[in-house]
């Protein structure tokens, strides 16, 4: 069980938007809470990008910016093969 405080104001918009949803305000607060964690959740997760950032495109190439350069050097590659032509 738990007891939020909050201002009249406050209050009043809870009821209003509770009301406008169909919802006590006991479930548009729990929705709402259960919104609010897993948005929580998934910022602190890192990326699949951001946990192998200092490893990709440095296996061969020998390259460091490999994987953020990749797609303007294939467009490069592409523009010089259609003017060498």
């Amino acid at each position: 069980m738990l007891t939020v405080k909050m201002d009249a104001e406050l209050e009043r918009e809870l009821e209003a938007a509770a009301r406008a949803t169909g919802l006590t305000k006991s479930e548009f607060v729990r929705r709402g809470l259960h919104d609010a964690i897993a948005r929580s959740k998934r910022r602190r997760a890192p990326s699949p990008w951001d946990l192998g950032r200092d490893l990709f495109g440095k296996v061969a190439s020998g390259r460091s910016n490999l994987s953020e350069t990749r797609a303007r050097d294939l467009i490069g590659a592409r523009r010089n093969a259609k003017t060498a032509r």
